[in-house]
């Protein structure tokens, strides 16, 4: 199926290029809205969620809650391990995933009512843990910045995590909170050649337009550091001393990166997509990610998964610590206040302080 598949016409503006029959295509049967765009159109399915924050298990993620106003993701991302995660829904991991995107429309109401509850234990929430909160469509439903309001009414921690130059949109929140020490940004960037990441993430923001967010946010007072995932062998580890001076320069606090895994239905998508974009690098891309994953081209185990091990892994980790040290004066950090909600939620807790 994937040869022949190979063989049709790469489809523009989109990081998939096949639709596997998703696990689970009966659980969802909802009317959806058309979004003009360039084919395959982009359909939105408004959903009444009945929860919003999930509790993050993984002792590879930071942090101990996440929360994603969408489901599925515009953006395209051929790598992106969120693609898994479709099939729940009744999608296909491929085109699906970037084509039929899931809204929460009442995400902001099911936050406020998860934070003025008594039983909550405030920890920094993680924004998004899955799919990209500033995905296109957001610049019309908002709903990310609703969610943000709710979080600042109530002085409530939160980690951002995003590649969409629309985060700027809210700069007049993200300043207020990053005062109180309650927002820290971490802007995804795996590459400065904006070739490839045309083909790599069709339909997210320019590498030039990143680097520009990343100079924004830093001169706003907002904490930003870069996410360099995933750092792909064969196409952007050799990128690694200048990705990192280059966000350096630009005011980013620290980077981290993770390398590329193939988990699940990810694989044949990032397959076909490889052998359509670059054919001439497909052996050795796939090889060396073997490489990082012994012998297989992903791993579920906790400490390795998001690092690689093995020769080629420790090259990329030493490539990363040298770019640090070369390029950061200081790392700097940035601890994220959890008092300030208890006395938002319990002003009168201020009387005994």
């Amino acid at each position: 199926m994937i040869k022949e598949l190979i063989k049709n016409p790469t489809i523009k503006g989109r990081g998939a290029q096949i639709n596997p029959s998703g696990r689970f295509e009966t659980l969802i049967r909802e009317s959806a809205q058309e979004f003009d765009g360039e084919y395959p159109k982009t359909k939105f399915l408004n959903k009444s969620a009945k929860s919003i924050i999930n509790k993050v298990s993984s002792p590879d993620v930071p942090g101990d809650y996440s929360m994603n106003p969408y489901q599925g993701c515009e953006h395209g991302c051929s790598y992106c391990y969120a693609r898994n995660t479709h099939p729940f829904w009744g999608y296909s991991a491929g085109l699906d995933f970037e084509t039929k995107i899931v809204i929460k429309e009442n995400a902001a109401e099911l936050l406020r009512k998860k934070l003025s509850s008594p039983s909550w234990k405030v920890a920094p929430i993680m924004l998004s843990g899955n799919t990209d909160c500033y995905q296109p469509i957001e610049q019309k439903l908002e709903i990310t910045r609703s969610i943000l309001e709710v979080l600042w009414e109530f002085r409530h921690p939160v980690n951002i995590v995003t590649k969409n130059a629309l985060i700027l949109r809210d700069v007049d929140i993200l300043r207020e909170m990053a005062k109180f020490n309650l927002v820290k940004v971490a802007i995804s960037l795996n590459t400065l050649d904006d070739r490839l990441r045309q083909k790599l993430e069709p339909r997210a923001s320019s590498v030039f337009t990143r680097l520009r967010t990343i100079k924004h946010l830093a001169s706003e007072g907002i904490p930003v550091t870069v996410l360099a995932a995933p750092i792909i062998p064969g196409l952007n580890d050799h990128e690694i001393m200048p990705l990192v001076r280059t966000v350096a320069s630009h005011g980013a606090s620290d980077v981290h990166h993770i390398v590329i895994r193939l988990n699940g239905e990810v694989e044949d998508i990032f397959r076909d997509w490889l052998q359509k974009s670059y054919p001439h690098k497909y052996d050795k891309v796939m090889n060396q990610i073997m490489n990082l994953h012994g012998g297989k081209v992903s791993s579920s185990q906790f400490g390795n998964r998001m690092k690689g091990k093995g020769s080629f892994a420790e090259m990329i980790n030493e490539q990363m610590r040298l770019a640090k040290r070369v390029y950061f004066d200081e790392i700097k950090t940035t601890e994220l206040d959890t008092e300030l909600y208890q006395t938002m939620k319990n002003p009168q807790l201020s009387l005994f302080g």
